[in-house]
């Protein structure tokens, strides 16, 4: 059984353009290992080992993204009843407030917002609608909120 990728339309989007840059990096790589063949002895040629190496890493992303992409499924936006994935959510509390994005695991970045459905703040959100409470609990301490929004 195939596992299925969750993505907004612009996460998709992101990885398309790394994968292109990543295609283009290719190319500057593989003639890099040509000048530092051209050197002599490969055993003791430290920039071919290096070039070498930095081509297995950009290869191994390589296919990392389009096995992500050839698995997607896009999040499309549902209605604004209730809490699910690309949801846009607003919290009120007691301490302060909150607007966070509910998005799969490939594109959770909590430092833009964009937190995972998998996540204890993702579980806790996923389902609830406006003006409900929400209790988040995480390793460090439990937090309180209401649905301010959802969009």
């Amino acid at each position: 059984m195939k596992k299925l990728f969750h993505l907004t339309q612009s996460g998709i989007d992101e990885l398309k353009a790394e994968l292109a840059a990543l295609k283009l990096k290719r190319v500057v790589t593989a003639e890099a290992i040509k000048v530092a063949r051209e050197l002599g002895d490969l055993a003791e040629n430290a920039e071919y080992q290096s070039a070498r190496q930095e081509q297995e890493r950009t290869d191994g992303r390589i296919d990392e993204i389009e096995h992500i992409l050839a698995n997607v499924d896009v999040i499309k936006a549902r209605g604004t009843t209730q809490v699910g994935l690309g949801s846009t959510v607003t919290l009120k509390g007691a301490k302060r407030d909150m607007v966070l994005q509910v998005v799969g695991t490939i594109e959770a970045d909590p430092l833009a917002q964009k937190i995972s459905d998998e996540s204890p703040i993702g579980k806790a959100l996923l389902g609830k609608k406006e003006g409900e409470d929400v209790e988040i609990v995480t390793p460090a301490e439990t937090l309180h909120y209401k649905i301010a929004s959802i969009s």
